[in-house]
C-alpha cells in the first residue's frame, strides 16, 4: 500500500498533467474534441497540431481550429517551404524529394487559413504539413475550392474544427524523391461546427477531378475513420459522437 504522502503526490501529479503528453503541449486548442490518434510523432504548431508518419514521409493527420477573427487575417503567402527541423533526416521530406516529381507541395493545413499570424503563416510551409498532389485538377482546383469553402463556413458559422490528411487505397504506392515520400491515393477533410454541432467530411482521389463535381465526394466521419483507422472527436459523448459521424449531409454547407 502507499504511504498516505506518496498517494497524495501521485494524486496531485495526474490532476495537474497537461491533456495530451508527447507533442501537442499547446495545441489542446486545435484538438478540443481529441486527436485522431496519439503517435506516431506529434508535433504542435501556433496554427495546427500533426502527426508525422516517418514511413510515408506525410502526416497521418493535421488538425487546426478556424474562427471568424482569423479569416480576417492580412499577412502575405511566405512561400517559405522548408523541411521540419523538428524531425530527423530520413525520417521526414525534403524540398528535392519534390522537385521535378509532376506532384504539388499540398499543404494540410492551408496557408490561405493562417492570415492571422507570420508565423503561423510561415509554419503551415514546413514540409511535415505537405504531402504529394496532383496539380491542375486536384491541388490547384477542387481541393482549393474545398479550402476556400472551409473559410467562407468559418466566416458565417464563427468556429470550425478541422482535420485532414491522407489516404492510401493500396500497399503499393507511388513514392517520390530520394527519401520515398509516398503518393496518397486519396485526401480527407473532416469538419465539425462544435455551436451547430454537426459534420461534413469529404473523400477525394488524387487525380484531376471536376470542381463542380466536389459535392458528390461528401461523405460520412464514419467512413473516413474506416479508411484510415483514426478516431475523429473521442470527447464527444458517445450517443453524440454516434450521431454526428454517422450523418452524411444532402448537400454541401
Amino acid at each position: 500500500m502507499l504511504r498516505k504522502p506518496i498517494a497524495i503526490w501521485i494524486f496531485l501529479l495526474l490532476l495537474t498533467a497537461p491533456a495530451y503528453a508527447d507533442g501537442l503541449e499547446g495545441c489542446e486548442h486545435h484538438v478540443t474534441y481529441g486527436a485522431p490518434s496519439l503517435k506516431p510523432a506529434l508535433l504542435c504548431r501556433l496554427g495546427y497540431a500533426l502527426s508525422h508518419n516517418s514511413k510515408h514521409k506525410v502526416p497521418d493527420w493535421v488538425a487546426y481550429r478556424l474562427t471568424r477573427e482569423k479569416m480576417r487575417g492580412i499577412y502575405p503567402r511566405s512561400n517559405d517551404y522548408r523541411p521540419d527541423p523538428d524531425l530527423e533526416r530520413g525520417q521526414r521530406s525534403e524540398r528535392l524529394d519534390y522537385k521535378l516529381s509532376g506532384f504539388d507541395r499540398g499543404h494540410m493545413a492551408p496557408a490561405a487559413a493562417m492570415k492571422w499570424d507570420a508565423r503561423a503563416m510561415s509554419e503551415s510551409f514546413l514540409l511535415s504539413n505537405m504531402a504529394p498532389q496532383v496539380g491542375n485538377g486536384f491541388n490547384r482546383g477542387i481541393w482549393k475550392v474545398l479550402e476556400r469553402n472551409v473559410r467562407d463556413w468559418t466566416s458565417e458559422r464563427g468556429m470550425l474544427y478541422v482535420v485532414t490528411g491522407p489516404i492510401y487505397a493500396t500497399d503499393e504506392l507511388q513514392e517520390i524523391g530520394g527519401n520515398n515520400v509516398s503518393v496518397p491515393t486519396h485526401f480527407y477533410k473532416v469538419i465539425f461546427d462544435p455551436v451547430r454541432v454537426e459534420a461534413i467530411a469529404f473523400i477525394l482521389r488524387n487525380v484531376k477531378l471536376k470542381t463542380s463535381d466536389l459535392p458528390k465526394y461528401i461523405t460520412s466521419v464514419d467512413e473516413v475513420e474506416n479508411l484510415t483507422g483514426l478516431d475523429f472527436l473521442p470527447k464527444l459523448q458517445d450517443s453524440v459522437e454516434d450521431v454526428v459521424e454517422s450523418s452524411v449531409p444532402s448537400g454541401m454547407w
